[in-house]
């Protein structure tokens, strides 16, 4: 059921395609390339009509092409179904513990290890909706790229544990 296409419900504005294929994708990368321009001051400081103007252009390049339309399209319902997830384990931990307590809800550990989930989990979503997990899942699975994968496999355990001793220990006392 994956990579079915994209069926539209109804018959309201909302779900009109020129309102999810063109006016919300232009939107959403908009106004993200603007924030990020903004944070950054690349283009120098207050100079919000440049940022402004180059987050039109890239927003506008982004819509004329149809397929990273379909990927943001495809992507959305990923990232809204992710908030819900943080959000209930949010909940749920909020329960064990004081109001505004969320070092204690959130270790760092923990938040190290759903940020990596979280990360493996959108490159796999990426793959996916790019139609390029046959590829790659045959590349992995096949005899020429299965060495090449355990070899990568086995040199990110060993940068993982030394980086477990190096940084996983406490605060050294002097």
């Amino acid at each position: 059921m994956v990579n079915e296409g994209f069926a539209y419900g109804g018959f309201t504005i909302l779900s009109s395609p020129i309102f999810v294929e063109a006016i919300l994708p232009f939107l959403l990368v908009f106004t993200i390339v603007f924030a990020i321009l903004q944070k950054s001051k690349i283009l120098g400081e207050n100079k919000r009509q440049i940022d402004a103007i180059v987050s039109l252009v890239i927003g506008l390049l982004v819509i004329s092409f149809g397929r990273a339309v379909g990927i943001i399209v495809q992507l959305i319902p990923f990232l809204a179904v992710s908030l819900v997830i943080i959000l209930v384990l949010m909940l749920m931990l909020g329960f064990f513990n004081k109001e505004g307590d969320w070092d204690a809800a959130f270790p760092k550990g923990l938040r190290r290890g759903l940020a990596a989930v979280a990360i493996v989990a959108l490159i796999v979503a990426v793959v996916i909706i790019t139609g390029a997990w046959p590829i790659v899942y045959n590349y992995i699975i096949s005899s020429g790229g299965s060495s090449i994968f355990i070899n990568v496999l086995f040199i990110i355990i060993i940068i993982g544990a030394i980086a477990a001793v190096l940084y996983g220990g406490g605060k050294k006392s002097s």
